[in-house]
């Protein structure tokens, strides 16, 4: 049975410190003990740790020996227009479980009213969300979670390779990616809102570079749609090897 991960701030002379909520669920939940051992990471490195201190709210490792973790074979960078946060936070959960390094919300022309300036507040939960989720998959670390930003301002920072998500009337995204596709790439992913995108939007997406590419010829749920586009770009590199 693989050992369960935690993340830390810093290890320092082969130590490390767990406190606050992640701390008493190990203390008050699994209730642990000195001499256990489990897996932690710096969002750098991953270690193989024993407890030597647990007490409430703080729980101290010694680094035993380092863990091989190899690196993403593609750096992927999720920018989601914003929808009903209960399904928002399940697709935050599920792509990064599947590796994203990064997920930025994004107010689009079709976001419901609201959702924008409502999103601020939810920054923490989300954060909670990657952290928990990145443990449980046993990621170096959890993705980074920007506040939201309006669709113009999506479209304008993203380099590398650039895809947006559209409807069966684009090319295929396995035929969109069936070029070069080197090692270690960045790769920035737009999903839409329910009810898609605008022609503007389309419009302006393209004039910014970014490539239109389809999932097929099935209407998805927006977290359905993210969540499968996130497969298929993972797995195309995964079948380099």
């Amino acid at each position: 049975m693989a050992r369960r991960r935690f993340f830390v701030e810093t290890i320092r002379s082969g130590t490390a410190e767990l406190r606050g909520a992640a701390a008493r669920h190990l203390t008050r939940v699994l209730r642990v003990e000195p001499g256990q051992r489990y897996e932690i990471s710096d969002s750098h490195f991953a270690w193989l740790a024993e407890i030597v201190e647990a007490r409430g709210d703080r729980v101290v490792f010694h680094v035993l020996e380092p863990l091989v973790t190899p690196p993403p074979p593609v750096e992927i960078g999720l920018s989601a227009a914003l929808f009903k946060f209960d399904r928002f936070e399940w697709m935050i959960e599920k792509v990064t479980e599947l590796g994203v390094e990064s997920i930025l919300p994004v107010a689009a022309a079709r976001t419901e009213k609201g959702l924008f300036e409502a999103s601020r507040k939810r920054s923490e939960r989300w954060q909670r969300i990657a952290q928990e989720a990145g443990q449980q998959s046993r990621r170096l670390g959890p993705p980074a979670i920007q506040p939201a930003v309006t669709f113009e301002q999506a479209l304008a920072p993203a380099t590398g390779l650039r895809y947006f998500l559209e409807e069966a009337s684009a090319p295929p995204f396995l035929r969109a990616l069936a070029g070069e596709r080197p090692a270690g790439a960045r790769v920035a992913l737009l999903t839409g809102p329910e009810g898609g995108w605008t022609d503007a939007e389309r419009a302006a997406a393209r004039e910014a570079g970014w490539q239109p590419v389809s999932l097929g010829p099935q209407i998805l749920r927006a977290e359905t749609a993210a969540l499968a586009a996130v497969a298929v770009l993972l797995n195309a590199w995964l079948g380099l090897d």
